[in-house]
């Protein structure tokens, strides 16, 4: 499991200083069934915008 979760997109309200995430959990999809070929091919479902 990885120790520290990275994140740059500082409008979400997960995001903590040094582009941490906060999120208890990571929710990761793939746009093309259970295997994707390259990060392009996802998205993160757990992000939520700032209000």
């Amino acid at each position: 499991m990885a120790k520290d979760v990275l994140c740059e997109v500082n409008n979400c309200t997960y995001w903590e200083n040094g582009n941490k995430c906060g999120a208890e959990a990571i929710y990761v999809v793939s746009h093309t069934g259970k295997h994707a070929s390259n990060s392009k091919e996802t998205d993160c479902k757990t992000f939520e915008p700032e209000v």
